[in-house]
């Protein structure tokens, strides 16, 4: 199969519109394959190489996650302390405690969605995160896929080392496991792929977010797999049974300390996915193979990483099913009953609040009005959410004007009242480049 990957790669890029992709493969420790395919920068007619680098998105978690873990191995900080409660805001009227580290390692900590980019020489300053990083629900009581939540863990890691998060990583993970190509940062040296929009523009090279330690490692496809393979090596054995031992997320998946865990029949695999503004990556491990891959590539769409991981995956690992890696989880049908009605309050923003009114019928449509101005969508139950609806409505803030053009409110039924989050951001890169997701409290009463 490793014979013919060549063959079906590049008919993958082909017919997804990917410019390139980088794939290795490590088995008992050796790296057995490690190909590139396609062109790392089209405009250059560059070629991908073995030695490209790429942006990894969120496959960085992991190896903020190593380094964390190292750390609390050492001694140097305690995974089940509360971080300060000035860490992050509470809502009003609650007694919740402040998030521990291995609450924020599982996504567990009690923040929601966020993630913020700056691309090129953007003359805005960067958004001030201190406001969305808020708790919406008691730390630990469920799974909520948190940035900032790395961001506040990137942040622990620094204090409790005295190093700046890429020196730290650096020193206490790239370089003890021999990866020379990995950093974190858009400014390390060697040459790396260009990052392309879904219909093929390419984004500026420079980029800076609030969350590196969530967002900005970078590596060569070579590299990671060996990560994948040698992290574990850096942990004591009770660590590495912690990072195993995984929450659930849905009936085929949970997220332990930094990695994804597969639930269920079929060998343990771990594994981290990433995906931002012109970049889809992969990283898996199954332990009792001793097999690890990685796929990187400089796309925003992820349909030809999909198809190159379970290519190499359905050969390689048997019993091994899609389920096992992805974190699409199955929720059953049922009506948005709870959320029908006419509903008036306020979205919590850092320009002060914004009153909203609401009305959702029984048949699902639902209509938002805000700043003077009102649309209307589809409502539906999502996950826990009672009502979950996208409208093609601004929130009047500097922040969601800068590159958040579309509010999404997700709410559920409780004590009388409306309670969730309201989501500016952008819907992908077919337009501009990809936007800031930014999240607000948002309550309403019935009228």
């Amino acid at each position: 199969m490793l014979e013919r990957l060549g063959e079906f790669c590049t008919a993958a890029l082909a017919a997804h519109g990917c410019p390139s992709a980088s794939v290795a493969v490590v088995r008992d420790g050796t790296v057995v394959l490690a190909e590139a395919y396609g062109l790392a920068d089209v405009a250059a007619g560059r070629p991908a190489t073995p030695d490209t680098g790429y942006l990894l998105a969120s496959v960085t978690k992991p190896m903020t996650a190593t380094a964390v873990c190292v750390l609390a191995d050492r001694g140097l900080l305690d995974l089940d302390a509360p971080l300060p409660a000035a860490e992050l805001a509470m809502p009003a009227g609650v007694d919740w405690p402040a998030p521990t580290p291995r609450q924020l390692l599982q996504h567990r900590g009690g923040l929601t969605g966020h993630y913020d980019f700056q691309y090129g020489k953007d003359p805005e300053p960067p958004i001030d995160v201190s406001f969305y990083t808020r708790a919406y629900r008691r730390p630990g009581s469920g799974y909520e896929y948190a940035n900032l939540g790395y961001r506040l863990l990137g942040t622990l890691a620094e204090t409790a080392s005295g190093l700046p998060l890429p020196r730290l990583l650096a020193r206490e993970v790239f370089a003890p496991l021999r990866l020379a190509s990995c950093a974190l940062g858009t400014d390390a040296p060697g040459p790396v792929a260009t990052r392309y929009s879904i219909d093929g523009r390419g984004y500026p090279a420079e980029l800076s977010t609030s969350h590196p330690g969530a967002t900005l490692g970078r590596a060569t496809a070579a590299d990671l797999a060996l990560f994948g393979h040698r992290h574990e090596t850096l942990l004591a054995p009770s660590t590495v049974a912690a990072t195993r031992t995984a929450a659930p997320i849905s009936d085929h998946l949970g997220y332990g300390l930094g990695w994804c865990v597969s639930r269920g029949a079929g060998p343990l695999i771990v594994s981290h996915g990433g995906g931002m503004g012109g970049v889809a990556t992969m990283v898996v491990a199954v332990p009792e193979l001793a097999l690890s891959v990685a796929v990187l590539t400089n796309s925003t769409g992820k349909a030809a990483r999909d198809a190159i991981v379970d290519h190499l995956l359905r050969s390689e690992v048997p019993g091994y099913r899609p389920a096992m890696i992805s974190t699409a989880g199955t929720a059953p049908a049922r009506p948005v009953a709870p959320a029908v009605g006419d509903w008036s309050g306020e979205i919590t923003t850092p320009d002060g609040p914004v009153p909203v009114t609401l009305r959702v019928r029984r048949d699902g449509p639902a209509d938002l009005t805000l700043a003077g101005g009102t649309a209307t969508a589809t409502a539906v139950p999502s996950g826990e959410w009672d009502l979950s609806a996208t409208f093609d409505l601004q929130l009047p803030t500097a922040d969601a004007r800068r590159n958040s053009p579309l509010l999404g409110l997700t709410v559920s039924a409780t004590q009388g009242a409306l309670t969730g989050a309201a989501r500016t951001y952008r819907d992908g890169d077919r337009t501009g480049w990809l936007g800031n997701l930014l999240s607000h409290p948002v309550r309403l009463i019935p009228r």
